[in-house]
């Protein structure tokens, strides 16, 4: 269980690859989720941090067009080599870049981000302030943040959630936005086995 909690919070070698079909599929219903939630227009600049298997790219590109472009960030160096290959077409055409980087650490200029995502991220994260100060930090002033989670109730039932997660309440991350100056709404997400929750972040006006 400490590989499977290892492997989700960073996939790597060989058992990265499986891992990352793994997420594209059991976290597609809240990427897809959280990509209505942060409800990217054609043209805009968004980002989809923590990417995985890479799913969230795709639909991200499709929202933004030909004249959009798309940030994906990731700690995995395969996941990036992985996307690098992927979405090869989609960075040649400057439609797409993947950057190294981390929630603590985003890879943006202040108030350069439209729209972003983030799903089944902030776990492995011990600074929940930092992530989001870095948000309200990349945020454009009409931007806005979808952060997917599942519910702490159902994940803890999980047994590899016991090795390297971090299960906040739901009140606790909503506060830490708030914290930031962000402004937060909750959506619940209906699912089986665990539902979910899309917390969608907007700088406050």
């Amino acid at each position: 269980m400490s590989t499977v909690a290892g492997q989700l919070g960073n996939p790597h070698g060989l058992l990265g690859k499986g891992t990352a079909l793994m997420l594209n599929r059991a976290n597609r219903f809240l990427i897809d989720e959280a990509v209505a939630g942060a409800a990217p227009v054609t043209g805009e600049t968004v980002a989809d941090v923590g990417f995985g298997g890479g799913v969230g790219l795709s639909l991200l590109l499709d929202r933004v067009g030909p004249t959009g472009t798309v940030q994906g960030v990731e700690i995995s160096v395969d996941m990036l080599k992985r996307a690098k290959t992927n979405f090869a077409t989609a960075i040649g055409a400057g439609r797409l870049q993947v950057l190294d980087g981390s929630l603590t650490e985003l890879p943006f200029a202040k108030a350069s981000v439209d729209a972003a995502i983030t799903v089944n991220t902030i776990y492995f994260v011990p600074e929940l302030d930092r992530v989001c100060a870095e948000f309200a930090r990349v945020l454009s002033p009409r931007g806005r943040v979808a952060i997917g989670i599942g519910d702490p109730d159902g994940m803890a039932k999980m047994p590899f959630t016991q090795f390297g997660f971090r299960l906040r309440p739901v009140a606790e991350v909503v506060a830490a936005l708030e914290a930031a100056g962000l402004v937060v709404e909750d959506r619940v997400v209906q699912h089986k086995p665990i539902p979910g929750h899309i917390l969608i972040a907007r700088p406050k006006n």
